[in-house]
């Protein structure tokens, strides 16, 4: 079984003004260490991994040395690699934002920090768009949305993740207050950006009756989202399946529903295209490449849809793939991951540990992977 890749960083100064008084750690770290204030990060990061002990064989971290997660995953027993260097002591915002941008590199599929705002504010500076990241509440001020609730919370969620459970992304804020100003009686909040962050997936919308989810409403609104979205000029490929097949008659296109149709600027340009035909289309032009899963199975590469084939794959980017899928038919799954087989193993291999799936209006989940 190939192993899900997560992230962690910890800022080891989180928190450490905390019991001092200072309303804030930002600045005041050397004169909290000083008071003898301990350090709580690292308990806090703990306690969020202790959620996970159990799926201790299905996970490998990726993190950095020593106090920045290296040394509690080793105590704790979890498989990890390191990257990079902690320079100067204490560890600094570069190291944070240096971290973040290596364990992107890395292709983790989850980055979980412990931190504060001024964490986020660090992770955010080096976050690319749509990279997921769940923060472990270890700072003074929790302002930013892309914190879970508790740091038991935070390992509940990564776990449901690993167990292929419906976790949706959402947008959340960061924001940070002045703690200078704050120091002098001055509330002073700023907003710094976004981050895409996990939330636990449900029946949040798209609902008939009763909590069940009605993939007549929930293809209408995709259809919706997908129309609002078009790119002038890109050709989206529509693969086999009752799922696309019904978007796309949702969008008003006839599309064939056991073959692959390719569509640009609302209108479908070829249909039941063969490997061939559909490089030829793909080759030199944006492609966005539309997949569902089997249900029940879960394959999204290499089972009836053999027409986007390896060199189609590359040719359109493993980045403009979009998986579709209700989560009545995730469900189907039973926590099973989503399985891709194009053939090519070293294709294969380069797919994330989690995808996104749309799952409703402006609604996408991430779900495990495997190979």
């Amino acid at each position: 079984m190939s192993r899900f890749h997560i992230g962690l960083i910890i800022n080891p100064l989180a928190g450490l003004g905390g019991p001092a008084a200072f309303k804030g750690s930002d600045g005041m770290a050397e004169q909290a260490l000083a008071l003898g204030v301990e350090p709580k990060a690292a308990q806090r990061t703990r306690t969020a991994l202790e959620q996970l002990l159990s799926l201790r064989e299905r996970i490998e971290f990726v993190s950095y040395p020593g106090a920045m997660g290296g040394d509690l995953l080793a105590q704790m027993g979890f498989e990890h690699r390191l990257l990079g260097q902690v320079g100067a002591q204490p560890t600094t915002a570069e190291d944070t934002r240096q971290a973040v941008q290596q364990l992107q590199d890395a292709g983790v599929a989850l980055i979980l920090f412990a931190g504060g705002d001024g964490t986020a504010r660090d992770v955010c500076a080096a976050a690319r768009d749509g990279q997921p990241v769940l923060g472990i509440p270890a700072g003074v001020k929790i302002q930013s949305g892309v914190y879970a609730i508790s740091p038991r919370a935070a390992g509940e969620l990564t776990a449901r993740l690993v167990e292929g459970g419906l976790v949706r992304l959402a947008s959340g804020e960061v924001r940070d207050i002045d703690e200078s100003a704050l120091r002098e009686g001055r509330v002073t909040a700023r907003w710094y950006g976004e981050l895409c962050v996990p939330q636990e997936g449900g029946y949040v919308q798209a609902v008939k009756q009763g909590g069940v989810e009605s993939e007549e409403l929930v293809l209408a609104d995709l259809a919706a989202w997908l129309e609002s979205e078009w790119e002038p000029g890109a050709r989206y490929v529509f693969g086999p399946g009752s799922t696309l097949h019904g978007l796309a008659q949702n969008l008003g296109l006839e599309t064939t529903l056991l073959g692959v149709d390719v569509i640009e600027d609302g209108r479908v340009i070829a249909r039941d295209v063969n490997e061939t035909e559909l490089f030829a289309l793909v080759e030199g032009h944006p492609t966005y490449l539309l997949v569902t899963a089997i249900g029940g199975q879960g394959h999204i590469i290499g089972r009836g849809n053999q027409q986007i084939s390896p060199r189609v794959l590359r040719a359109g980017g493993l980045e403009r793939l979009r998986v579709v899928a209700t989560k009545r038919k995730l469900a189907t799954l039973e926590g099973r991951p989503l399985l891709v087989d194009s053939g090519d193993v070293s294709l294969d291999d380069a797919f994330p540990d989690a995808v996104r799936v749309w799952a409703g209006y402006k609604e996408e989940l991430l779900y495990p992977l495997s190979r």
